[in-house]
């Protein structure tokens, strides 16, 4: 079950001998994390994740409990910032929740760690999947600090409609206001505001996008 979904996600599994491929495998299991909790903290090295079905959230969290979405990982993508003990040099605290009831394969943070003391491939490629998720941190740090709420909103609302092909958000405003890293009175005021130009109309359904042509001009102009 495990080893054919590695041989194609992980580009070192052929390069790595029966016995480390043995290995992972059996410090692998399938978990199925229901929505709402919480995977990793910073207490602990919770492993390798790889996402089957549903959706994470990575987020930070400041002193006073407040928490800025830094990105949402979905089905076929891979968390390693669970995995500090892989990554010895990410010395800042990360959280992950499930965001919908996910299935999920966790390989053991510390026999990750072990086969990948054996080969630069492994670090190399561990590296590099931590890395390409700080271009979306860049993201999200340039939206709160440098854009205006319209164009955060409009950028939030066009990429979900995009990522689950529908053309209604079925996100309360409380939930995008916390993936946005913002206030769910902010987020309300601004989504009234897109209902009276016409792009959306609310429902208890969710935010159902009327125009997306004039939300994507919004969002990308």
């Amino acid at each position: 079950m495990f080893e054919s979904t590695y041989r194609e996600v992980f580009p070192f599994w052929d390069e790595i001998s029966d016995e480390d491929k043995n290995y992972i495998c059996g410090n692998s299991s399938s978990v199925l994390f229901k929505a709402g909790t919480n995977i990793h903290d910073s207490s602990s090295c919770s492993g390798v994740i790889y996402i089957r079905t549903g959706s994470l959230r990575v987020y930070i969290m400041s002193d006073d409990g407040k928490d800025i979405t830094l990105y949402r990982l979905h089905r076929g993508d891979m968390c390693m910032l669970s995995a500090s003990c892989v990554l010895k040099t990410i010395t800042f605290d990360v959280f992950v929740d499930a965001e919908e009831d996910s299935e999920c394969f966790v390989i053991s943070g510390p026999a990750f760690a072990d086969v990948s003391e054996k080969y630069s491939s492994i670090k190399i490629f561990a590296l590099e999947t931590a890395v390409s998720r700080f271009s979306d941190v860049m993201w999200v740090m340039e939206q709160i600090h440098f854009m205006s709420m319209d164009k955060r909103l409009a950028i939030f609302l066009y990429e979900e409609i995009t990522r689950i092909d529908t053309d209604i958000v079925r996100l309360t405003h409380a939930l995008i206001a916390k993936y946005m890293g913002s206030a769910r009175e902010v987020v309300t005021r601004m989504l009234k505001y897109f209902a009276n130009e016409g792009i959306v109309e609310l429902s208890r359904k969710g935010v159902k996008i009327l125009d997306k042509e004039k939300l994507k001009e919004l969002a990308f102009q």
